[in-house]
């Protein structure tokens, strides 16, 4: 039986850190095993704010791919590819871009979000506003049906839908698959200062290659119960970063619901649920970063990988967009 295709990625801004690990890395793992799997490092995408930065987005491609090696992302499974390379990409993206109003896209709750975030006001870079777009292009170029998503990024998978429903309309038969976002139980990750975000660029982040004193002083340094003052008190677990951590790493989840009864009651200190933490964060991130040092001193494999993959996505890619051209009816040499 045909694997199911799913596509998923990530923006070479920066190295991987654990809101990405949370979010969708660890779905990467189990669904190399059950469906053909496409990783985009799209560098394309990530000059869509960072244009004024290419060095920082080159330098980072290998940065990413190491990560994703590091976790236990198999190449022979998965296929890592690089979208600048990838023209087909492109191509489609302005083909579809006549099918979609700037209108429609500047009611994407996403991009307003965005927007909104990086302060844009008007002067908002085209490329960023068309963004929905070149992402409808690399999911139907690799016609991929399942793509694993943060729950704010859902809006951006419904205009994918929009634009293959248009383009199979035009060609009066099904000429692209609708794909299904998959949204990941752990949700979004936020920051260790309690921002909704965990970033790199907001110093907020713990990154996948961590060493063991980063890691201490991220969990010491997070927010909990700001009115959790003597351990006598009653301390409240919504909102405690601490436990959104325990919730989302730490697989005794018996022992963590204990916790939370005890810290609720109170009679639990910050200290005490903060090693856990700690001793969670430090066996989760410890082979990891090993693995990552010992990719690191071989980045010709790196590029290798990348390579392999790349060539492999742009056979796909190419032949969807020759279907899609041939089946609007372009003209054709």
């Amino acid at each position: 039986m045909t694997k199911p295709i799913i596509l998923t990625g990530d923006r070479p801004t920066g190295p991987l850190h654990l809101g990405h690990y949370a979010g969708s890395l660890r779905s990467r793992l189990q669904f190399q095993d059950t469906h053909k799997q496409f990783l985009l490092l799209a560098d394309m995408q990530a000059l869509t704010d960072n244009a004024h930065d290419v060095g920082k987005v080159r330098s980072n491609v290998i940065e990413v791919a190491l990560d994703y090696l590091a976790v236990g992302i198999d190449p022979e499974q998965t296929s890592i590819c690089l979208q600048s390379r990838l023209p087909a990409l492109a191509e489609l993206s302005m083909l579809y871009l006549n099918l979609v109003t700037v209108a429609r896209l500047e009611r994407n709750p996403t991009i307003k979000d965005e927007i909104r975030a990086r302060g844009f006001g008007r002067d908002i870079p085209a490329g960023f506003l068309c963004y929905p777009v070149a992402q409808a292009a690399d999911i139907t170029a690799f016609r991929a049906t399942v793509v694993p998503v943060g729950e704010d990024q859902a809006p951006l998978i419904e205009q994918t839908n929009e634009i293959v429903r248009r383009v199979n309309a035009l060609a009066g038969r099904p000429l692209l698959p609708e794909a299904v976002a998959i949204i990941p139980r752990a949700g979004r990750l936020p920051g260790v200062d309690g921002r909704a975000k965990m970033s790199k660029s907001a110093g907020n982040a713990i990154a996948l290659s961590a060493s063991p004193d980063d890691i201490s002083a991220a969990v010491r340094a997070m927010f909990t119960d700001p009115d959790h003052l003597r351990v006598a008190d009653p301390g409240k677990v919504e909102g405690n970063v601490v436990f959104i951590y325990l919730d989302a790493f730490d697989d005794d989840h018996d022992a963590v619901e204990e916790l939370k009864a005890r810290y609720r009651r109170g009679g639990l200190g910050d200290a005490t649920v903060k090693r856990r933490l700690e001793d969670v964060l430090q066996a989760l991130i410890a082979p990891i970063r090993t693995r990552r040092a010992e990719l690191s001193t071989n980045r010709d494999h790196v590029v290798d990988v990348i390579r392999r993959g790349t060539l492999k996505a742009r056979e796909i890619t190419e032949r969807t967009k020759r279907d899609v051209m041939a089946g609007l009816g372009l003209f054709q040499l």
